[in-house]
């Protein structure tokens, strides 16, 4: 044991004086061999030493050229790596598409404070534009038509008077809680209830709703009516935070401006002031929105008191959007780093003649003198600053045909306003007078007017009518610019024109209601669905119809009636576009131009399309598309 012990400490003496050994493999060939032999064949296979001819081939080459050679050889080795690598690259580059990425933000104006972000109780604009990106409804008029949005699908019976309508199995509101029948009921039911008194109740009025499921909704009407189905697109309120309030309550819930809805943005602030006003709205995607998350990662709405203070803002580049920009505000912005999307509204504006209130706009050469006498394209320019489109019938662009939507294209100015004047065209002038002529009419150069035998009765004595009438309008700016282009051209014709301008709300009361004007410049906001009943039928002749040419005619009147009950889409077109070309034939009237909407945006916004708006909170019907990044990616990875 100790001898053991001895030994063992000798070989630690002899190991800690000679320091420490590198480990090295030793030992006789025949122990190599017999090592080798040991290993495993895969080990082997591994470790053994090979010798690659090829690569050995390529060293004797190189080797065996000069050095120039050498140096030619390298050069082109380093143009094929990089040729390489610019045919990887623009492979990848048709692989690859720029779709929109999340990001961004927009900021806007507002004119007055949002009260009512609640779609059955919207007053403004600030209460329409938020209540569009804030709430969804059952379907959504995009520029391609009525797509479903919180339903999946829908379904209308044969006899145009039943809707039905599957709601998605996913749908939320904000707050997490899933979107039902129920939802829906309860809200057609606080647009229907009078003492709620919702602007959307007549889009109601004898609709009867039922639920046989919680996924589905059955409307009924009394009898068939194409336009109904943008009534669909009402935003639905939940019914879980609505359920207990009053209607006498309803306006004054704080719900209002702290809305819970289902659409594409969610609100996640609002600021106040000391009365208790929003001063600012910021928004954010919405994860579950239906048709997709959108891309804009904030939308800010600021409120500022009048139109002033909304333009020094924008001048001072506090914000960067503002809707219904106005032709003559353009005029004034020193600003150009910005873009415009604008789109001719589906409204008509023209001259409406009362008949039977002015004997001589009775006569059918008159009216067609009238017309021909106008020059529409330079009123357009002149007053609109080229911001619309002329019209010759009722139907506004937009709502017949395929609509090509309006997308943001950089500012460019234009004059416009005190910076661009309409005078008579003599060749329309000219026109006017001929046609006067061959009327019966006779121009007396002496007193400047033209007159013509009566047929029993006249605003002239000895049996003759005197060409003069007197024209009303609205006192606005580009209503009182075109009824004075209007009267400068029929002047130059020797057609004695009298204008009356009046306060709107008197225009209203006191003018068109009881019908007490010989020709009215006015408008008419027909919407997508272009239904023209109220406009031109006879039923409407009297108020509070809206048929402001008093227009009589048997075909019309039939045309439009069956147009309003037909839900097919092609047909219905064909309907207005014979109604058109027979109003066309009685000039009722002088339609001048449907005005652009006017949407300043920044000159990074991409993805905005504005179809046929019927308000400008419509604006935001496609705003989930919308976008400020991008980014690259293959196509098969493409979200569209």
């Amino acid at each position: 044991m100790d001898s053991d012990y001895d030994s063992y400490s000798d070989k630690t003496q002899d190991v800690n004086q000679s320091g420490p050994r590198t480990p090295r493999l030793e030992g006789t060939k025949a122990e190599l061999s017999h090592l080798t032999r040991s290993t495993s064949p895969v080990k082997k296979t591994l470790i053994k030493e090979r010798s690659i001819w090829r690569v050995s081939l390529l060293e004797d080459l190189l080797r065996a050229l000069s050095p120039g050679e050498r140096l030619a050889l390298y050069g082109l080795t380093v143009i094929l790596g990089f040729s390489t690598l610019a045919l990887l690259a623009g492979l990848n580059s048709a692989v690859s598409v720029t779709v929109p990425a999340s990001g961004g933000e927009l900021i806007e104006g507002e004119v007055g404070p949002a009260r009512f972000v609640n779609p059955i109780l919207t007053l403004s604009q600030p209460d329409e534009d938020l209540t569009q990106l804030v709430y969804s409804g059952l379907t959504r008029s995009l520029s391609g038509g009525v797509v479903p949005d919180l339903a999946e699908s829908y379904t209308i019976s044969e006899d145009g008077t039943t809707y039905t309508f599957k709601l998605r199995e996913n749908a939320t509101f904000h707050d997490g809680t899933p979107v039902t029948a129920d939802d829906v009921l309860f809200t057609i039911a606080a647009a229907q209830n009078p003492d709620i008194k919702s602007p959307r109740r007549a889009d109601w009025e004898g609709v009867r709703v039922s639920s046989p499921d919680p996924r589905t909704v059955v409307f009924k009407l009394s009898h068939a009516y194409a336009p109904f189905i943008e009534n669909t697109s009402l935003g639905i309120l939940p019914k879980r935070v609505w359920q207990n309030v009053s209607a006498e309550e309803f306006p004054f819930s704080p719900v209002n401006t702290h809305p819970i809805g289902s659409g594409p943005y969610r609100i996640e602030s609002v600021s106040t002031d000391s009365t208790g006003s929003a001063t600012r709205y910021q928004l954010v995607p919405f994860s579950k929105f239906a048709l997709g998350k959108a891309y804009l990662k904030r939308i800010t709405f600021i409120f500022y008191p009048n139109r002033e203070s909304i333009l020094k803002a924008f001048e001072a580049g506090q914000i960067d959007a503002i809707a219904g920009m106005t032709p003559s505000d353009l005029s004034a912005v020193k600003r150009t780093d910005f873009s415009l999307a604008n789109v001719a509204l589906p409204r008509v504006f023209g001259v409406f003649f009362n008949q039977s209130r002015a004997p001589v706009l009775a006569d059918a050469s008159v009216r067609a003198a009238l017309e021909a006498a106008v020059d529409k394209r330079s009123i357009v320019d002149a007053v609109l600053g080229g911001y619309g489109a002329v019209l010759d019938g009722p139907i506004p662009p937009g709502v017949i045909g395929t609509t090509v939507p309006a997308t943001p294209t950089l500012f460019r100015k234009r004059e416009t306003g005190a910076n661009a004047t309409s005078t008579p065209d003599s060749a329309s002038v000219d026109a006017a007078r001929s046609i006067l002529a061959r009327g019966g009419w006779t121009f007396d150069e002496k007193a400047g007017v033209w007159s013509k035998k009566s047929s029993g009765g006249g605003s002239a004595s000895g049996g003759k009518l005197t060409l003069s009438f007197a024209l009303a309008t609205a006192d606005e700016p580009e209503l009182v610019a075109t009824v004075n282009a209007l009267a400068a051209a029929w002047r130059a014709a020797g057609v004695a024109v009298t204008v009356q301008v009046y306060p709107l709300s008197d225009l209203n009361v006191n003018v068109i209601r009881p019908r007490q004007y010989d020709a009215i410049l006015f408008g008419e906001v027909v919407g997508r669905t272009a239904d023209l009943f109220a406009f031109w039928h006879s039923s409407q002749r009297n108020d509070p119809g809206l048929n402001l040419a008093l227009y009589t005619n048997l075909r019309a009147d039939s045309l439009l009636t069956q147009a309003r009950a037909t839900t097919d889409k092609d047909e219905r077109e064909k309907l207005y576009t014979q109604f058109s070309s027979t109003v066309a034939k009685d000039d009722p009237a002088v339609f001048l131009y449907a005005p652009d909407f006017i949407y300043v945006v920044p000159t990074s916004a991409s993805g905005i399309e504005l179809g046929a708006l019927t308000t400008p909170s419509e604006r935001f019907l496609n705003v989930y598309q919308w976008y400020t990044d991008t980014e690259e990616v293959w196509s098969i990875f493409s979200r569209n």
